[in-house]
């Protein structure tokens, strides 16, 4: 099983349908919160070329936001990502 990293900011409702579906899926993630770690943020965001939250990373794969996860729960890819 590869690790998930969810990056996250408190107030993010996108973030909260993220670790939702993961939490339904029964799939153990990492949570950081980037507003305690800013560092992390600005180091996530320019290592992935991307400026939102939340950020969802798949062993060493950004795979994308809740939008790019939810496409990818509903095509069936999303376990088998997180299970190989």
């Amino acid at each position: 099983m590869k690790k998930v990293t969810v990056y996250t900011k408190p107030t993010c409702p996108y973030c909260d349908r993220a670790k939702k579906l993961l939490t339904q899926l029964e799939v153990a993630y990492q949570e950081i919160d980037v507003l305690e770690n800013p560092e992390v943020r600005d180091e996530m965001a320019e290592q992935y070329n991307w400026a939102t939250v939340p950020m969802i990373v798949v062993g060493d794969e950004f795979i994308g936001g809740f939008d790019d996860m939810q496409a990818l729960h509903d095509k069936g890819e999303l376990l088998p990502k997180i299970q190989a």
